[in-house]
């Protein structure tokens, strides 16, 4: 039966909605109930379950005052059948009443609550993100952005239940026991007014301060996870230069302000804990004493003493309980405060109201007089990267990128596929304005390896799958074998015993070479097979026999695309239908191999100083 009930409540709420992951309000009050909205029903199901429990739990310091009484005044022979019902009636209540409450309380709050909700906020957080700009990952820290989801997916949980458990129990506890304490003498509420209002003064004291240093003390927790992180990923390059001290400071440089934030907070902890202390001690004290008063002049029983002794030892339990809640509370606010920042950000790359599928029947690309800087104000004065350029690649046409660094030529193919918008002009497919389609099937239909070839931490199968997730494992080894990476593929093993196309690569695939990495790279894009094809230095990783028999496969590839490569060792490209030279962001020549050699302009310069080693003579021929 338990399992039915806890399987039925844990399906009351979809923990990954497949609908579209929309922008949260970037307001706090917006961003929190945007979240909230889905599990309404059942925080307030907790909510009328709590209050009902609370109230109970009130009554019986009521009966506790009664039972006093009655003990005292009720002859033993006769107690039972003068006052049976009502004690079997409340044996009833404590037995049975409340558990049965308590279970229900506590399975919709554990089984349909506390899982799923986290949960789908924490996947709705994680599918807008996912689909944020590059300039958003370019400027933050993966680690940093990965631990603001999670961490403000669970403060976004934790803040909602505490303020309804808090809530609740305040509204039903207090004024309970004022109703309760003004039916045996309204004297007896003076001491808990009292109280109440210090107790009050001291959160509106503490409180707000503790909120803003859990601001200050989320943000730096998420910089200290962002550098650790950081010299873990880059790992290779701290063991080569030998830097394990300089990363130390580099960590202690984000442990540090952490460690602050965390002293400031206990502090004021310390100095809460004991403000409240003395306020219950004093509430004790008063409401001991005026009840005594009370009774010594006849204006209450017995059993008034010890029901309020009992309930404000009750409320002392409670008022740090609430305390700490509170407390609590005010530190998710500051969590989420922290992580909304980061995860409602407008993305700056959307597609386009009533964007449609691209198609590319031929492959023609145009660049028609575009304008483009990285991070740019418009209302700034600078130029751009690329000013009015224009370039046209006909269908099927392979194209050569050439140039010195920082020319523009991974820019060029960075806006073709539209991770950044352009500031001017148009980019177009086969006539289709990329910004007027889909990013998806834009990026469906381009294929490419670039220099800096990074794995994902999963099997060598499923990363080469990636250029075609519908493609089956005998089409998968293919286009290993066509990579030529199938030998090194069946001969791997991972920690774990996986082997071959199983075995895991590390995370960016750091178990395998860089020429083991840039060949899988080339499998998986051989597999997509898409029409356009984009190798941005994609065999630089390769030795020089490897390379020979992959150009080969490459070649074949080329066959029916339109082809941009882009390549600083010019041996690899001088073969291509046309070499577009660029410099400073312009295009300043562009024909074939032996044309621009003739010339003796920037490419001639560059193919001159290109000698030996570099230089494939069958290449240029």
């Amino acid at each position: 039966m338990f399992a039915r009930v806890f399987r039925w409540l844990e399906t009351r709420l979809d923990p990954f909605p497949p609908a579209p992951a929309v922008r949260p309000p970037s307001d706090f009050r917006g961003f929190v109930l945007h979240y909230t909205w889905p599990v309404r029903w059942l925080i307030l199901g907790t909510s009328v379950l709590a209050a009902v429990v609370a109230l109970i739990e009130v009554s019986l310091f009521a009966f506790l005052g009664r039972l006093v009484d009655w003990l005292g005044t009720t002859d033993p022979k006769t107690v039972f059948s003068e006052h049976g019902w009502f004690f079997l009636g409340m044996g009833v209540v404590v037995l049975v009443v409340i558990p049965v409450l308590k279970f229900w309380y506590e399975a919709v709050l554990h089984q349909g609550i506390m899982g799923n909700f986290a949960m789908r906020t924490r996947w709705m957080m994680h599918r807008y993100v996912l689909r944020q700009s590059m300039e958003f990952f370019n400027d933050d820290f993966a680690g940093r952005v990965s631990t603001k989801v999670m961490q403000t997916s669970l403060a976004v949980r934790e803040m909602v239940m505490k303020l309804t458990e808090v809530f609740v129990y305040v509204g039903v506890y207090f004024t309970g026991a004022l109703l309760m304490f003004a039916v045996s003498d309204l004297r007896l509420t003076a001491p808990m007014l009292l109280w109440f209002t210090g107790y009050v003064a001291a959160l509106r004291y503490f409180i707000p301060k503790l909120g803003a240093i859990s601001t200050v003390q989320s943000d730096a927790r998420s910089v200290m996870t962002g550098r650790i992180v950081d010299t873990y990923t880059n790992i290779a390059t701290v063991k080569m230069f030998a830097h394990a001290d300089r990363e130390d400071a580099y960590a202690q440089g984000g442990m540090s302000p952490f460690l602050d934030s965390v002293q400031s907070q206990m502090r004021l902890v310390t100095l809460l804990t004991l403000t409240l202390n003395t306020l219950n001690c004093m509430l004790l004290f008063s409401i001991t004493g005026t009840a005594i008063w009370l009774w010594s002049i006849g204006a209450v029983t017995t059993g008034a003493i010890a029901f309020a002794i009992g309930l404000v030892l009750r409320m002392q339990g409670m008022a740090h309980w609430i305390m700490w809640e509170t407390a609590s509370l005010f530190e998710q606010i500051g969590v989420i405060h922290d992580g909304l920042v980061t995860i409602a950000k407008d993305r700056k790359v959307v597609d386009a109201e009533g964007a449609k599928a691209l198609t590319v029947p031929k492959g023609e690309i145009r660049y028609e007089n575009i304008r483009f800087n990285y991070g740019r104000n418009p209302q700034e004065k600078r130029g751009h990267i690329i000013e009015n350029l224009t370039l046209r690649i006909a269908p099927g046409e392979k194209v050569g990128l050439v140039g010195r660094s920082g020319a523009g030529k991974s820019t060029l193919v960075n806006l073709l596929m539209r991770f950044w918008d352009l500031d001017g002009g148009r980019l177009l497919i086969d006539g289709q304005d990329v910004s007027k389609v889909t990013q998806d099937s834009l990026r469906a239909a381009i294929g490419m390896v670039t220099q800096d070839t990074s794995l994902l931490h999963r099997s060598v199968l499923e990363n080469i799958l990636y250029g075609r997730p519908d493609g089956g494992e005998e089409q998968a080894i293919a286009a290993a074998k066509k990579a030529h990476a199938h030998d090194f593929i069946v001969g791997l093993q991972d920690l774990n015993g996986r082997t071959g196309y199983q075995a895991h690569t590390g995370e960016r695939g750091v178990k395998l070479s860089g020429g083991q990495r840039q060949r899988v790279a080339i499998a998986r894009v051989l597999l997509k097979n898409a029409p356009i094809l984009i190798l941005d230095e994609a065999t630089s990783a390769l030795d020089s026999e490897v390379e020979q028999a992959i150009q080969e496969q490459l070649y074949n590839l080329m066959e029916g695309k339109t082809v941009i490569a882009i390549a600083h060792r010019l041996s690899t490209i001088a073969a291509m239908d046309r070499l577009i030279i660029m410099d400073q962001g312009a295009i300043v020549e562009e024909g074939s191999h032996k044309e621009l050699l003739a010339r003796g302009g920037l490419y001639a310069e560059l193919w001159a100083r290109q000698s030996g080693g570099f230089l494939a003579r069958e290449a240029a021929e």
